[in-house]
């Protein structure tokens, strides 16, 4: 198996608020190359996962709903400047789009190519949006550069020293008085089924989502944002969580 390790960006794709000077390339991480080629980096996977029944389906029936929660949570900056982290597969990043006010921008990151590929292909209207190759680890924003960041189904996949990061770099880029959204799985309560049904899917499939169980997203804040508000509500039975945490 091999896969495109750098991406060529076309101008369209340059981001607005990146510095003068030249950045190394950035490249996939080999965690996510190892673990999740089969999902994200090898270009057949898109051609698997791209399809709005199967994300559902991965979600239990649930996609449409936590999507539209998360968006929710940043219609005020509709007229902002927005971030999402990290492509996602289904109709996410569309209904994004279309909810962007006359005034709003909505920066769009991801670490592989082939993702940044399909994000061009399949979003049509791409006149207020900027689609870059980025770390979610190590972003290319300035402090405060965003009004609101979004975090869809992300957190889960990464080990926990990349985790740590991407959440602080979250925060960093998002101004004062903005919004961080977080959605991800959650330990589900002991009466739900899926509490049973989902340990051997995750634990085959996605190594480092456990973590997500047996911690909280507050764990992994870093030190100076620990008294920062936040709120969290868990849906279908717990397995998933919303945390909305405000600058």
């Amino acid at each position: 198996m091999t896969s495109e390790k750098t991406a060529t960006l076309s101008a369209d794709a340059v981001m607005a608020s990146a510095p003068s000077f030249t950045r190394p390339p950035v490249t996939v991480p080999e965690y996510l190359e190892s673990t999740y080629w089969w999902a994200y980096t090898h270009p057949n996977a898109v051609k698997v996962f791209e399809r709005q029944w199967l994300v559902n389906l991965i979600l239990w029936g649930n996609f449409s709903r936590l999507r539209d929660l998360a968006l929710d949570e940043l219609a005020p900056a509709a007229n902002g400047n927005l971030l999402q982290v990290a492509c996602v597969y289904g109709n996410f990043t569309e209904k994004l789009v279309q909810r962007l006010g006359p005034q709003g921008r909505l920066n769009v990151i991801d670490v592989a190519p082939v993702q940044i590929k399909n994000m061009h292909a399949k979003l049509q209207d791409k006149s207020k949006v900027t689609i870059s190759q980025q770390d979610a680890s190590q972003m290319h924003f300035d402090d405060a550069s965003h009004d609101a960041t979004i975090v869809f189904f992300l957190l889960h996949e990464m080990p926990l020293e990349v985790r740590r990061k991407t959440v602080t770099e979250a925060l960093r880029v998002t101004k004062p008085g903005g919004k961080v959204v977080f959605v991800d799985y959650h330990r589900p309560v002991a009466t739900n089924p899926f509490r049973y049904i989902m340990v051997p899917i995750l634990t085959t499939l996605e190594p480092f989502a456990m973590d997500l169980w047996n911690g909280q997203i507050a764990d992994w804040l870093p030190p100076d944002c620990k008294n920062l508000r936040m709120e969290k509500e868990t849906y279908f039975g717990g397995l998933y969580q919303k945390v909305v945490i405000s600058k």
